[in-house]
């Protein structure tokens, strides 16, 4: 009897002159990254880390590094928040906080934690928003949260940016009421200054722990003497032996950052397990191919094909696929598998063009890889149904031009396709993960479950470009609108200066949609190597299969 054929089998010839210029060309970008990434680790730099210990204070990365388990990694999100960002002011590398998710005896928590080195750990814009992206992925997730607290409050220079709107400061102890309301796990611990709005966020979660010299009050010695001309100390004001005996208000007063971190594992150790998601899950297979391959194989030149299912091979347990629909639709890649042991439904982009039979004249014709048509859009619509009423969380793989244009393709109900799809994403109740290894463009982006969508992460490559077009298209329509308005004022330009208005206008737009300009303002939870992608999405799985909650699956009227 024959046996099922479900494995992926690679045509890729390593010894190639064009496998070896992908390599050298992805290794370039993510050693750029890896430099930046460093760089950006270092918070306020070396004067400010001398300073935080002249203080007898560990960083913020230090105290992280004490937090989890031993041979584990800190899965850090939001490194590049505030990327290139408030220059006029400093700069404020990581947004003067690290988030991630750490294990803490063997237990997934997201990390939350003031990084004092840059501007005393005040709250800027992006500060805020932050944290509040890290909350969120706890709230979607069920993940217990530990906040290591040591934040001068809000940066006063750009508090209305900081304060009023729902997705600023205020909003941070509105997440913390609804966690707590949730059964979601707080811990925080006050391990430096705590001061005015920012004082609730520790009193409002479950456990609260202090180390000596920290200073926890709504206002401070300065705004005291100030606001009613009372003369305090910082420690009689709002001391850890204060609000340990006098105001009750924390929970452990610890010696310093050592010994309270270890309390924290203490307590960790003695949490009970709650319920899980209901997602199917095996023993993991180890991945077929080796994960360096993927350099080679994706085409850093985004005008050149690769066909997708290579990079699926790299990521999927064994290189096992169930490919759906696998003769119809073909530029959107469905499909079943499992990543580290987690069935999953893939949505990728073909980059490959494609031979598709015409449903109305029976000819053959070539479909352009990286675009949507109107078959491939209805196949990936009635796959993402079929994953939500299976209970399979969906992992997105981009690389998407958009959807086709022209005649054709609007004859073929072009909008009515595109529009199942964005339905069955919008609707879907199952955990959605999104990978930008390539092009996120226009409306493929959204149909491909683009941020709007409500991904619980989204990762990209360093070759990923995020925007409404792609560069070069989006320059040229806005140098021919520019002409036109010049010549309009009696003003025509040469071709020489045709040419450096439409390098200058490419430029800007390129730099936007790098993936460091979204990932500075959080479009983007983490530019990953290639081959951490499949540890990423284990982990990110692992995340939200802590959540047991699934709505019931809706998806509204659907266009026919």
């Amino acid at each position: 009897m024959p046996e099922l054929s479900n494995k992926l089998f690679s045509k890729i010839d390593p010894t190639s002159a064009r496998y070896e210029k992908n390599m050298r060309s992805m290794a370039g970008l993510v050693a750029a990254i890896r430099t930046e990434e460093e760089q950006i680790s270092l918070g306020g730099g070396e004067k400010a880390i001398e300073s935080q210990h002249a203080k007898k204070r560990l960083t913020a990365r230090e105290r992280i590094d004490l937090l989890i388990d031993r041979d584990t990694q800190f899965f850090e999100l939001g490194l590049y928040a505030a990327y290139e960002m408030y220059e006029e002011w400093g700069g404020a590398p990581s947004a003067g906080v690290v988030t991630g998710l750490g294990r803490i005896h063997g237990r997934l928590f997201m990390l939350i934690v003031n990084d004092a080195t840059v501007k005393a750990g005040a709250f800027f814009p992006m500060t805020a928003k932050k944290v509040i992206r890290a909350q969120n992925i706890a709230i979607e997730n069920h993940i217990p949260t530990i906040y290591l607290v040591d934040s001068a409050g809000v940066f006063l220079p750009l508090q209305e940016d900081v304060f009023p709107d729902t997705d600023d400061f205020g909003r941070v102890f509105r997440n913390n009421a609804v966690m707590s309301a949730m059964g979601i796990t707080q811990i925080t611990a006050i391990m430096g200054m705590c001061v005015a709005g920012g004082a609730y966020l520790p009193v409002m979660c479950d456990t609260i722990l202090m180390t000596e010299g920290s200073g926890l009050f709504l206002a401070g010695p300065a705004l005291v003497q100030a606001a009613i001309g009372a003369k305090y100390s910082a420690e009689e004001l709002g001391g850890a032996q204060m609000h340990a005996q006098i105001a009750g208000t924390i929970d452990y007063r610890e010696a310093n950052d050592h010994i309270c971190i270890e309390r924290i594992r203490s307590v960790v150790s003695k949490l009970g397990h709650k319920s899980v998601a209901r997602f199917d899950r095996s023993k993991a297979e180890p991945a077929a191919y080796a994960a360096e391959e993927l350099y080679g194989i994706y085409e850093v030149d985004g005008a050149r094909p690769y066909d997708m299912k290579e990079i699926i091979a790299r990521v999927v347990d064994g290189g096992k696929f169930d490919e759906y629909k696998a003769e119809y639709g073909k530029t959107v890649i469905c499909g079943l598998a499992r990543i580290g042991g987690f069935a999953v439904g893939i949505v990728a982009n073909q980059a490959l063009p494609v031979q598709q039979t015409d449903p109305h004249s029976g000819d053959k014709r070539t479909e352009f890889g990286r675009v949507i048509y109107t078959e491939s859009a209805e196949k990936a619509a009635r796959f993402i149904m079929d994953c939500n009423q299976n209970l399979v969380p969906l992992v997105f793989l981009h690389d998407v031009n958009g959807f086709m244009v022209g005649r054709d393709a609007e004859w073929s109900g072009i909008i009515k396709a595109g529009a199942k799809m964005v339905n069955a994403v919008s609707n879907s109740v199952v955990p959605k993960i999104v990978v930008i290894v390539g092009g996120s463009f226009g409306a493929g982006h959204y149909a491909m479950c683009g941020k709007a969508y409500d991904p619980r992460f989204v990762f990209a490559w360093p070759s990923a470009k995020y925007a409404v077009m792609g560069g070069s298209a989006a320059a040229g329509t806005l140098v021919e609108i520019k002409i036109k308005q010049l010549e309009r004022g009696g003003k025509k330009l040469s071709d020489a200066e045709r040419q450096e208005l439409f390098n200058t206008t490419k430029a800007t737009y390129d730099h936007q949609s790098d993936p460091r300009y979204g990932a500075a303002r959080l479009w983007i939870d983490k530019i990953i190597d290639p081959m951490e992608t499949r540890q990423a999405l284990i982990i990110a799985l692992e995340a939200a299969s802590l959540n047991p909650e699934v709505k019931e699956f809706k998806v509204g009227v659907l266009q026919t």
